[in-house]
């Protein structure tokens, strides 16, 4: 008799773990509350999903215990994710090792996913929201508001309340709270922050290249470069995403948290200095803020100061005052303990034949198709081993 296997959420790793279970010979059914499957999927690299990376790395993820994630690495490569795609039809096209479907479209991520699904003969029931779960007699029963679905192995798959995706929500906590389960508080990050320092009401809407630096309590913690959006609340942008999760949870734990932004980070401030005197020499007749025009936008040109212009343009300082709600957030930090979680089989530590896959977990990746293959990851290894019959003594 095959075993029973039951996944609650058909999102990104939901959708793979129970791929990865009917193909290992279970029967599996999803239980998703949304009217639909996969739907943060099509929302995922501005539609065209960054779904990996060839980089690779143990460091491009936030975790308290790296070497949970080095373990879940080691186990679904980037060569797996490519080789697991585009046996369902995906053509991988690689752009400055981000991987993006040929077509750039989200949805095709999403289809192939569940017409392998549905290939698998996985059921998915719809609009099904879940009250409890039990374990009781070696069974999980899931009680719904219309039915108790009863499984020999439970995946829990039920995401984060990161972006305003319909059905990304905190419901998935709760119940796993009440099986005994340590939650981190879940934070905002990939994320926008909020910041004081300068008027930002008159450099909003400015797109602009440069460096931001993280200071926690003074210590600089992280840095990244990129294209940089200022905002009437702050700054946004790529390699504000980035360090924007670590931010989030220092002013969580009563930190100070601080960026240091450098619009000119190829150049020393005394390179920047010769520079603009060799622009003064070529065109004597321009004021000093004339001399900027062509170089900065001109709302940063209106900003800036009439003493040390090049050091201020060199060293902006801001507090990082909060950041925009979660719904903003493309992924949260905090989650599931993974201490209580087996990092090779991905199974609770509490309980026989329960299982987590993807954000629920306390993981969060970088910019760049991290968080996406973590979610395969985690479901593969998720499905695969909860579709075996070997028993596990509880801790």
């Amino acid at each position: 008799m095959k075993k029973q296997v039951y996944v609650i959420g058909g999102g990104a790793s939901g959708l793979v773990a129970a791929i990865a279970a009917a193909r290992n010979g279970a029967s599996v059914t999803i239980l998703e509350h949304e009217k639909k499957s996969g739907q943060k999927i099509l929302a995922t690299g501005n539609g065209k999903c960054n779904f990996g990376n060839l980089d690779m790395r143990t460091d491009c993820y936030h975790c308290p215990e790296p070497s949970f994630v080095e373990q879940v690495l080691t186990q679904w490569s980037t060569k797996d994710t490519i080789s697991f795609f585009s046996n369902l039809g995906i053509a991988v096209k690689e752009r400055n090792g981000y991987l993006y479907p040929r077509s750039e479209q989200a949805a095709a991520i999403r289809e192939v996913l569940l017409m392998e699904a549905a290939c698998q003969k996985v059921k998915i029931k719809h609009n099904c929201m879940i009250e409890s779960i039990k374990q009781l007699d070696g069974k999980w029963n899931i009680q719904t508001s219309g039915w108790i679905y009863k499984g020999d192995s439970l995946i829990l798959a039920t995401g984060s309340p990161a972006s305003n995706v319909p059905g990304a929500d905190d419901s998935g906590y709760a119940l796993i709270r009440e099986l005994g389960h340590r939650i981190r508080k879940p934070l905002p990050a990939l994320v926008p922050l909020v910041c004081k320092g300068v008027q930002t009401a008159k450099w909003a809407g400015v797109r602009i290249n440069g460096e931001v630096k993280l200071l926690i309590d003074g210590e600089v913690c992280d840095s990244q470069t990129g294209e940089l959006q200022l905002t009437d609340y702050g700054i946004s942008g790529i390699p504000v995403f980035q360090l924007s999760g670590v931010a989030v949870r220092a002013l969580e734990e009563q930190k100070k948290p601080e960026l240091l932004v450098d619009f000119f980070p190829e150049l020393s401030l005394f390179d920047l200095e010769q520079m603009m005197e060799q622009r003064k020499q070529k065109c004597p007749y321009k004021s000093e803020k004339e001399q900027f025009i062509g170089l900065l936008p001109d709302k940063l040109i209106s900003m800036l100061p009439q003493e040390q212009p090049l050091q201020w343009l060199k060293h902006i300082h801001l507090t990082v005052t909060g950041s925009k709600s979660l719904q903003y957030a493309q992924v949260c930090s905090g989650g599931v303990d993974v201490s209580q979680i087996d990092k090779n089989t991905m199974e609770s530590k509490l309980w026989s034949h329960l299982y987590f896959a993807g954000e629920v977990m306390d993981v969060d990746g970088i910019c760049g198709g991290y968080n996406l293959h973590w979610a395969w990851a985690t479901g593969h290894i998720a499905g695969a081993c909860s579709a075996q019959e070997s028993e596990r003594i509880r801790i």
